[in-house]
């Protein structure tokens, strides 16, 4: 979940933050490797200060609080009020988490006070990326670090490269800027580096991390395929690219893009190829 939005505020209160709700037994299915990589990478301690970056619905929080379960503490933040209250109410009772509904790029936060800054894919959408990874080291310790798990490029990542070059024929894609706030603004590995740097990170370490993807479940193959088309329909590039066309050229696209799907491998998910980076610094 985004931590600093592409589009407005309200909107991830409202129609994207309702699509992000609906789906995210399928998006925790999809992220649950790369979240476990930033995890395992963050190696966090008993009695640590954990701040998770864009924790949309807690997964991520819920996790590393039991690390640092009794004596430690993670406090979860996100721009999704929707998210925020799932959170907090999915919280298992005595772990140490918190959630918090705002913007880490500009929120209130104390100084020197964590151990660890910690995201999963909740740090590519901030419009300042310096600006706001220098506002986060301020609030680590001294040699405190920060982990976090982003995507690579979209034409390395099946769950964007496969739909969108099936519709390629049936809708014009739109013009786009790499280096914009959005899920790949740090597919550029020195772009990237260059930004914590300016920030005051050091030790930067950016790693790659190259999985295999659940994309979508069901019962059977076919399920699982219908459930991979429905979810493209629901969430990222597919659906918005798609959001103002009209029903029958919608209709021609889900052909094509479930054809594409089900020659993909895979019985109860559809499995495609997904590429990311594992990123540690240190203040």
């Amino acid at each position: 979940m985004p931590d600093s939005q592409t589009a407005p505020t309200h909107d991830w209160n409202g129609d994207s933050g309702t699509r992000w709700a609906a789906n995210l037994a399928r998006l925790d299915l999809m992220l649950e490797d790369f979240g476990n990589a930033a995890i395992a990478a963050a190696n966090a301690q008993p009695g640590e200060l954990i701040l998770d970056i864009g924790c949309g619905s807690g997964t991520s929080s819920f996790a590393l609080a039991r690390q640092v379960a009794p004596d430690g503490h993670v406090l979860g933040v996100d721009i999704s009020e929707q998210l925020v209250e799932i959170a907090r109410t999915g919280a298992p009772a005595n772990l140490p988490v918190g959630f918090c509904c705002a913007d880490a790029a500009t929120a209130p936060l104390p100084a020197g006070n964590f151990n660890l800054l910690f995201s999963r894919f909740g740090v590519m959408f901030f419009n300042d990326p310096v600006a706001a990874f220098t506002h986060m080291r301020r609030a680590l310790k001294p040699g405190g670090r920060l982990v976090f798990v982003c995507w690579r490029g979209a034409q390395e990542n099946d769950w964007v490269r496969l739909p969108m070059a099936a519709i390629r024929d049936i809708v014009a894609p739109a013009p786009a800027d790499p280096d914009a706030p959005g899920p790949f603004a740090f597919g550029d590995r020195q772009r990237l580096a260059d930004i914590l740097a300016a920030a005051g990170f050091a030790a930067i370490d950016i790693a790659p991390f190259d999985t295999t993807i659940s994309y979508g479940r069901g019962a059977t193959r076919e399920d699982a395929v219908d459930d991979a088309l429905d979810m493209a329909f629901q969430v990222g590039p597919l659906s918005r690219a798609l959001a103002d066309q009209p029903g029958e050229l919608r209709a021609e696209a889900a052909i094509a893009v479930r054809a594409t799907f089900a020659r993909q491998p895979g019985v109860r998910s559809v499995l495609i190829d997904g590429a990311a980076w594992i990123v540690t610094a240190q203040n």
